[in-house]
């Protein structure tokens, strides 16, 4: 009579309401309260943005294409911890990534970096012709994969390259 009406359809359930965690510490995140820290792979390179779905991940993972810790793993149910070392095949790339934390949701792009650091940090393509090789020099004709059809100029200075060496 003199108490106030709550309704439980639009209020959330709080320890205002009556109900305490079960550990008593609310620091910790609920992946790490529920599984000791530890995750799924799949979701783990889902959550971080490695690949752009789970389904995807666990192919990746079912496929050999990821190793943990320098084991190959093929179950997505592989579970992982922070300071685990993942290294995947992610197209034509390699990624080597040191665990910090379980994802709890598949966030924005700058929750996800966090979860992770890329020890071997991928290079951004040159706007520059042509290909170099693992010396920095530039081979003659080579050209980036995607790159696209070569030009009307392109094909010539190919045909002259070509001319000249027969």
């Amino acid at each position: 009579m003199g108490g106030a009406v709550r309704s439980s359809r639009l209020e959330p359930l709080s320890k205002s309401a009556g109900l305490e965690a079960a550990s008593g510490d609310d620091q910790i995140p609920a992946v790490a309260q529920t599984q000791g820290g530890t995750q799924r792979l799949d979701k783990w390179l889902w959550f971080t943005r490695i690949v752009k779905t789970r389904s995807l991940a666990s192919k990746m993972v079912s496929g050999g294409k990821v190793r943990v810790n320098q084991v190959r793993c093929t179950k997505p149910s592989t579970a992982i911890r922070a300071e685990d070392v993942i290294t995947a095949m992610v197209g034509r790339d390699v990624r080597v990534l040191r665990v910090l934390a379980p994802g709890s949701r598949r966030g924005p792009a700058s929750e996800a970096i966090t979860l992770y650091e890329d020890l071997v940090p991928i290079e951004r393509k040159t706007s520059g012709k042509g290909k170099a090789n693992d010396l920095g020099i530039m081979i003659p004709g080579a050209r980036d994969p995607g790159s696209g059809r070569p030009t009307k100029r392109d094909r010539r200075q190919l045909d002259k390259l070509r001319s000249t060496d027969a």
